[in-house]
């Protein structure tokens, strides 16, 4: 059996930046073990897989794994996979069917290999508990514990379908610097997949607002994390300082690792809830191919 599969960098207009992604266009009738195992083989941080979609109107259901799970929502394969869909389907509007539920996302072309997808949070963040353990969480950061905090933002565990340990620090100096220490890492980032999305706010950075790292989930670091980003939009607007209006950010992320991301984020307020969040960036198609999985 032959499946072709395309490789993308997302939340970036230039190739060989940004966060990778493996997409296996023709996905039906793979098992959801052969899915895994090919993740795996890709071993990138995710592999979207396309499949037929339960309902006629909508564009196609996608499977999103990393190499050792699979996942109900991912922000960089959402985005990637919107590119596809709207580039090799020439829509400007695409509706794909995820475990976490129903996404809809707007696409840009920008020419034959790039474009921007938009997409609402199809379920919006809320927050799981506070983190108090400043001495662990700087033990595992190798940073002071004067470090953590940025403004009114303090540690935090947010969902917005996949959970994540949100850590503020004082400045983009305090991000380039972190040491992780793994020996207390799963005790103290205690939640779902143990992982770390430290962020801070950058005033003196003019191209964006806020700049994060992301560690855990098995994948080390990650240039680009989506999801940590909606869960981010959580945290954002429980501290908004507005009942009822609308705010919109721009994150950069894999900058320390070579690999520069750039992810908007847009939330909602209306009588101090959040009513809409939003997620969106580029992608570009820079390769593809054929697996030969045998007969």
């Amino acid at each position: 059996m032959k499946l072709p599969y395309l490789l993308l960098d997302v939340f970036t207009r230039d190739r060989l930046k940004g966060n990778q992604l493996a997409v296996v266009p023709k996905a039906d009738g793979l098992l959801d073990n052969e899915m895994q195992a090919i993740a795996r083989e890709f071993n990138l941080s995710e592999t979207v897989f396309f499949c037929k979609p339960a309902a006629e109107r909508n564009t196609a259901a996608i499977r999103i794994f990393t190499p050792y799970e699979e996942l109900p929502f991912a922000g960089h394969p959402t985005i990637g996979a919107a590119v596809v869909l709207g580039l090799h389907n020439k829509l400007s509007a695409v509706r794909m069917e995820e475990k976490v539920g129903l996404v809809t996302a707007l696409v840009e072309k920008q020419d034959k290999s790039t474009a921007e997808a938009r997409f609402s949070l199809p379920r919006l963040p809320v927050k799981v508990a506070d983190l108090r353990d400043d001495l662990g969480i700087a033990q595992c950061l190798g940073i002071d514990i004067e470090d953590i905090g940025c403004g009114l933002y303090k540690p935090s565990v947010y969902t917005a379908g996949v959970t994540f340990h949100l850590i503020p620090v004082r400045n983009a100096a305090v991000l380039r610097r972190i040491e992780l220490n793994r020996g207390p890492w799963d005790k103290v980032f205690h939640y779902d997949h143990n992982s770390a999305y430290v962020f801070t706010l950058t005033p003196e950075e003019p191209e964006n607002d806020i700049a994060a790292r992301m560690f855990g989930m098995g994948l080390g670091e990650d240039p680009g994390t989506g999801s940590a980003a909606a869960a981010l939009i959580g945290l954002l607007s429980d501290h908004a300082d507005f009942t009822t209006g609308q705010a919109d950010f721009t994150l950069r992320q894999g900058v320390e690792m070579g690999r520069p991301c750039r992810i908007t984020m847009q939330l909602r307020k209306d009588n101090d809830q959040l009513t809409h969040g939003g997620i969106g960036g580029h992608a570009v198609i820079v390769g593809e191919g054929t697996l030969d999985l045998g007969e």
